[in-house]
């Protein structure tokens, strides 16, 4: 099958399940995914991670939309030079800090659980470990999200959805709705000058519920996928096979 549409929105995710950040432009790593994305994580209660033998770990032991939507309110602007996240809660109060110093993760856990304890299992700590990537699925390393899928999901829903409830890397436009489910696991993609290959289909959950604005479920897209489409499916993950530079304009196709 022969797709070809255009890079429409990058977003990447500095910390699980904090707010996206939007790019013009991303560098992807082969075997790796996107530069810096979900390169943190902020435990909700011991979960295992170690640092020294990094591994993946299910989100739900992490402050993720699924356990905890009011993580959705927060507005959080990262800066990757510095490596320095500034969030600012619902409440007004606001805190800026440096991930990579002890100090800046001890000083977020605290603003964090503040701001979400109603929802928090137990004490936060931010976590990371050199190249690791906190990923829904452990070979999951960009997630592409089909935006006329998503235009198509929202009329039959009778709703407005914002596609960055799926929280994809990349947002193609230009393909026909769900024409990436004919995409057999292994087919070839070029991003630009970026080879990927198709890895498996995204199956949602319930983070997908929640409204981006008010951190409330408020939808069950869950439920219309499974109504309308037979499987709970939206969006692809990718694996990086030869790296490069995404830029927003840039072709999305089969190779």
């Amino acid at each position: 099958m022969s797709l070809n549409g255009t890079l429409a929105a990058i977003d990447r995710y500095p910390v699980k399940g904090l707010t996206a950040q939007a790019l013009t432009r991303a560098r992807l790593i082969a075997g790796e995914g996107m530069h810096l994305d979900r390169a943190y994580a902020v435990e909700n209660g011991p979960s295992g991670f170690d640092a020294t033998a990094p591994a993946h770990i299910s989100k739900m032991k992490f402050v993720a939309l699924a356990p905890i939507p009011a993580a959705a309110r927060l507005d959080c602007r990262f800066d990757a030079a510095r490596a320095q996240l500034a969030v600012r809660a619902d409440s007004g109060e606001e805190i800026s800090v440096d991930l990579e110093q002890a100090a800046g993760r001890e000083a977020l856990a605290a603003f964090l659980h503040g701001a979400l304890q109603d929802e928090a299992r137990g004490d936060f700590k931010v976590v990371s470990a050199p190249r690791h990537h906190f990923f829904d699925d452990d070979r999951g390393e960009i997630s592409l999200i089909n935006l006329a899928t998503v235009r198509a999901l929202a009329e039959r829903m009778g709703v407005t959805l914002d596609p960055r409830r799926f929280r994809g890397n990349l947002m193609v436009e230009g393909w026909e709705a769900f024409a990436e489910f004919d995409l057999a696991p292994g087919t070839e993609l070029r991003l630009g000058d970026v080879a990927a290959r198709v890895f498996k289909p995204i199956r949602r959950c319930v983070a997908t519920h929640v409204n981006l604005a008010t951190g409330l479920r408020d939808l069950d897209v869950v439920g219309a996928l499974q109504s309308f489409l037979g499987h709970a499916n939206c969006g692809l993950y990718l694996s990086v096979t030869a790296g490069g530079e995404v830029a927003l304009g840039d072709s999305i196709r089969t190779a």
